[in-house]
């Protein structure tokens, strides 16, 4: 593959570690790139790495990586004749997808129509069932009332989970356990579906407590399409992801063929163009339902290429590029371990709060089967306005042991002082033993809170750490609700900006 065969020059619609991946990956293509930086990024890695750098004047993401009207302007006056979204901001925006094309680029990503049907709960699940893609047992469509949803509580039984079809993030939803909820917990979800998201469509699906969450990565040209195996990312804290690997230890040979061939039948389904991810909420090896499809590269998808060898950046831009692929699904094997961390400027005596400040000592883990993904450096200052995720360490090895050895000696090696970080937490968590059995599922940290509370009361004197039970508490209340886990502007005005970008 060669510059002549793709774009002549890339702007990349993103800023820190994952515009610095895509740049690399275009560099090695022999395609220029082009980045777009607000103020708050003046010093930033990924401006200087570029080879043309455009300011959008502001601080505030939605002044600049979330202006529209900006950034086709600097699509135009760059001259660059595709654009890269990343992950988060714009990635999965289907107006920021139009917006490209009529301005004469091309985007890297799926079509307008794919992003927005799969954007839509509800009308992705309408298609999944027609594809016969397995679902979680609940309401066929969107509820149309108060006793359609009786319907199908009777059907499906208890508990049940609300969830508005445009919702995320664990917003807009509501658990229904016994039959006096029923009436508030619909009139709720469809209030806050509505002040959310601006649509109160709804939908019920029954309630799978502590499920496995496994993802498959998929690439496809429209027509055709492979798997790239799994990610395990059940490890998550707030519906945060925050420990992912690849393989996945709950799934056998023959339960991960069958993941990765319904994954494509789901992308097909959609005539998918490029790199995208299918979700699964696991009830046991065999029970996999569709949840989502993530229309965008993931935050998390280091961990497979490690075990493939196949950079999925450069095969997004291919794709985009010739419309057509050059993988066939034998030319992908499986081939070891990786586990990704994900090291976010968070305080966790302050119940993870983001501390953004100036890194004043840096040295980042390195050897053999270690992979750091960051853009920052010792001397660089982690701004207030943007996501707190500053680095991803990535380990592999052929073995699932061997990759969580790798994983613990580079946190231990790595050394950041004037921004806390969450390095320690990681390290406790690698080191507990249901993790390294393998037998978790999302409700870990929910269980082991205290193992992991008294090892960071005892972790070492330079690195004071206070109770961190409030960080864990994701049970829901005893009236059903599903907590509101946005934390309140009169203490948390900081993390309010934070969350604004945060990506799963």
């Amino acid at each position: 593959m060669t510059s002549k065969t793709l774009f002549k020059k890339v702007l990349v619609a993103n800023r820190g570690e994952i515009a610095l991946r895509i740049m690399r990956a275009l560099r090695e293509l022999g395609i220029p790139s082009v980045a777009i930086y607000s103020d708050a990024d003046a010093l930033s890695q990924h401006r200087k790495y570029a080879n043309e750098a455009i300011r959008l004047p502001g601080r505030s993401s939605a002044e600049t990586y979330l202006n529209i009207p900006k950034i086709i302007e600097a699509l135009r006056v760059s001259g660059a004749d595709a654009v890269h979204p990343g992950y988060g901001f714009l990635s999965e925006n289907s107006d920021f997808c139009q917006a490209v094309i009529q301005a004469g680029a091309t985007f890297i990503g799926p079509s307008v129509e794919a992003m927005h049907l799969l954007g839509d709960k509800v009308q992705a699940k309408d298609l999944m069932r027609k594809f016969h893609v397995p679902l979680v047992p609940g309401s066929p469509g969107a509820l149309q009332n108060v006793e359609h949803l009786r319907e199908v509580i009777k059907e499906a039984g208890y508990p049940m989970i609300l969830k508005a079809a445009a919702g995320g993030g664990g917003r807009g939803m509501r658990i229904i356990r016994q039959e006096a909820d029923i009436k508030e917990a619909y009139d709720t979800c469809k209030r806050e579906a509505l002040s959310y998201f601006g649509n109160d469509t709804i939908f019920a699906e029954r309630y799978i407590i502590n499920p496995r969450h496994i993802e498959v990565q998929v690439l496809a040209d429209g027509k055709t399409g492979v798997h790239l195996f799994e990610r395990d990312c059940s490890v998550q804290r707030r519906h945060q992801k925050l420990i992912e690997e690849a393989p996945s230890h709950y799934l056998n040979a023959e339960q991960r063929a069958r993941l990765g061939e319904i994954a494509v039948t789901a992308a097909l389904a959609a005539k998918y163009e490029g790199v995208g991810t299918v979700e699964f909420i696991c009830e046991a090896p065999d029970r996999a339902y569709f949840m989502e499809m993530n229309t965008r590269i993931q935050v998390e998808h280091p961990v497979t290429e490690l075990i493939t060898g196949v950079d999925l950046i450069q095969e997004q831009i291919y794709v985009a590029s010739t419309k057509t692929m050059r993988l066939q699904q034998s030319d992908i094997q499986l081939r070891g371990w990786a586990i990704e961390t994900r090291i976010n400027a968070e305080d966790p005596a302050q119940d993870f709060m983001p501390s953004p400040g100036q890194i004043q000592h840096l040295h980042l883990p390195a050897g053999p089967g270690v992979r750091i993904d960051t853009h920052i450096y010792q001397g660089y200052t982690v701004p207030s306005e943007y996501d707190s995720m500053i680095a991803k360490f990535i380990t592999y090895a052929s073995t699932r042991d061997g990759a969580v050895q790798k994983m613990r000696r580079a946190l231990s090696d790595f050394e950041c002082e004037g921004v806390p970080t969450t390095a320690k937490f990681h390290e406790l968590v690698l080191q507990h033993p249901a993790f390294l059995s393998g037998e978790f599922d999302t409700g870990f940290l929910q269980t082991y809170q205290k193992d992991i509370e008294d090892g960071l009361k005892g972790s070492s004197a330079d690195t004071t750490y206070g109770p961190i039970l409030a960080a864990f508490q994701t049970q829901t209340a005893a009236d059903g609700r599903v907590p509101n886990l946005a934390p309140q502007p009169s203490t948390w005005q900081q993390r309010a900006r934070f969350e604004a970008t945060r990506n799963n």
